[in-house]
């Protein structure tokens, strides 16, 4: 019987889920998820305001200045004041949070790339990269 849906669903859920957990572990630095999903977001959007990330991260303002007052105080990010509106300040990566986003990035490429090579054969290979736009298409807003 083939499968549903659902039991698809199901089975890339849990197999995503071990993946990026072996991708942060290979990862190793000290920033939490949110914190680099808001360094990805600078990096992708360039300055921002708090108020733009909580968009684009689709969390509440509050959150975003959690997140962002933790990665200034480790330095990754700063904030100026925005050029138009004098109550607002944009956010941007300083260069540490630069090099941030690029290693964590790198390493979670070399860790997937060591498990394709080592776990799955040519033609599994060849699969799987066929495979990479139908998730890409899912993942997409």
């Amino acid at each position: 019987m083939p499968a549903t849906s659902s039991d698809t669903a199901e089975e890339l859920q849990l197999a995503l889920g071990m993946l990026l957990r072996q991708v942060r572990a290979a990862a190793g630095t000290g920033v939490t998820l949110s914190q680099v999903s808001v360094l990805k977001r600078l990096e992708r959007l360039g300055p921002c305001t708090a108020s733009d990330l909580a968009r684009a991260e689709k969390i509440r303002p509050q959150s975003v200045i959690a997140t962002v007052n933790a990665l200034q105080a480790d330095g990754y990010v700063t904030r100026t004041p925005h050029p138009t509106d004098g109550r607002q300040l944009l956010i941007s990566l300083t260069p540490e949070g630069r090099i941030c986003v690029r290693e964590r990035r790198q390493a979670g490429q070399n860790r997937i790339a060591e498990l394709i090579t080592e776990r799955l054969s040519p033609a599994e290979q060849h699969r799987l990269a066929e495979a990479v736009p139908l998730l890409r298409r899912l993942a997409e807003d």
